[in-house]
Formats: C-alpha cells, sequence, structure tokens
C-alpha cells in the first residue's frame, strides 16, 4: 500500500525509533493536536531493547498510545526482509510483536519494511503474519538531510508535494534524526493545515477503522 484512500487526508509517518528525539516530537505533535503513525523497531542504533527492564523507550511507546497515534511494525533490529530468509522475516515480526504486547498489551496489523525492501517471498510472509505493508508516496529524503542547511531540500520536497495537488499524502520520516524532529515536522503540518489537509494516522487515511490497527 502507497497511498491513502480518504481524500483531503496527510499521514505524517516516522520510521526506526523511538529515540532520543521522540519524546520532543511527541510534544510538537501534541501541541499542534496531530495524531501521526510510528513504525518502531526493537533493537537498532545500539540503543538497546525496548522491552529489556528499565528500558527508557518502553514509557515512550506507552505514550504513543496514550495520546492517540498509531504505533506500527518495522522489525525487531531493522533487517533487510526481502533478503532475509523465511524464519528470520518471522523472527524480526514475532520478536517485536513480543516485545509490544509486553509494553501496550496489543500488537500491530500494520508494518513498514525497512530500506523499503520487498520480495514476493517478503510479502507473502507479511501476509501470512496478518500485516498490511506500507510504503510511501512521498519521500521527504530527511536521512539524507541532516543539517540546518540540506535540511532545506527535503521541505522543497514537501513544497513540489503539494503544488502537484494530489488529495492525500503518505509521508515517511524518520525520528532519529534531529532536524526531522525540530524543524522539518513542524514546517509539514503548517503547510498540510495550510493547504487544507487534515493530518491523521495511517489507519485514517485508509479509512480503517482504529479497532484494526492492533490484535492481542
Amino acid at each position: 500500500l502507497y497511498s491513502c484512500t480518504v481524500p483531503g487526508t496527510y499521514a505524517l509517518t516516522y520510521d526506526d525509533g523511538p529515540y532520543i528525539y521522540t519524546s520532543d516530537l511527541l510534544d510538537i505533535l501534541s501541541n499542534n493536536g496531530v495524531k501521526a503513525t510510528f513504525f518502531v523497531t526493537g533493537n537498532n542504533k545500539d540503543k538497546g531493547a525496548i522491552d529489556a527492564p528499565g528500558s527508557r523507550w518502553a514509557p515512550i511507546i506507552q505514550r504513543m498510545v496514550a495520546d492517540g497515534h498509531q504505533v506500527a511494525g518495522h522489525t525487531w533490529d531493522h533487517l533487510n526482509l526481502a533478503q532475509a530468509s523465511e524464519a528470520d522475516r518471522i523472527y524480526q515480526m514475532t520478536r517485536l510483536e513480543q516485545a509490544l504486547k509486553s509494553i501496550i498489551g496489543k500488537y500491530p496489523t500494520y508494518m513498514r519494511p525497512p530500506f523499503i525492501a520487498t520480495s514476493p517471498a517478503m510479502l507473502q510472509t507479511m501476509l501470512n503474519l496478518g500485516y498490511h505493508t506500507i510504503i510511501w508516496d512521498l519521500d521527504t529524503d530527511d536521512y539524507n538531510n541532516l543539517d540546518a542547511v540540506s535540511i532545506q531540500r527535503s521541505k522543497a520536497l514537501v513544497d513540489d508535494a503539494m503544488k502537484a495537488g494530489k488529495s492525500s499524502w503518505n509521508s515517511i520520516q524518520h525520528d532519529i534524526h534531529y532536524q526531522t524532529v525540530y524543524t522539518l515536522t513542524q514546517y509539514q503540518i503548517d503547510k498540510a493545515k495550510e493547504k487544507g489537509y487534515k493530518l491523521v494516522t495511517i489507519g485514517e487515511c485508509l479509512g480503517d477503522p482504529e479497532a484494526n490497527w492492533y490484535r492481542t
């Protein structure tokens, strides 16, 4: 699934977290009254397992849900699922499910593959595991624009998308990057509102009721 189906919606999505900037990102979203989607990983960027005893990440994921955001899967440790074995693909998702169930009491029905790496076998595995596989149709390229100067390129990509006049957008960012959180997010929120878009979760932009976003 690349694109939103509900006209007038703009889905802000964040991959690879939670990370050291995610709490501030949740504050920014809250201050703007905006709901987003977080495609979380279990243990990447040397942050330690999200379900480790005393983990600093578990309360952040709990807050995502409490604040009305959608939590979705992005594998346990950011493995390329298209190149992985069937057993590894299954482990990457079920280990994350186990962690999220222990943290928020449920686990997601939505996922995004790391590196947007897909294959027929990978997509079939996700289907077998009960997942909707989400890609994007607006790539802000934030992971290549990591300083205050280059992040302007990401803003320009957002501007170009808005000019295209499309009725909805599924926009990908990464909350592991400073400029994404402290510069690009507010810019996108302001632009989307200015153009009359409603900022929503992936589930909402696909017209999928919240009851379908998770399993127990």
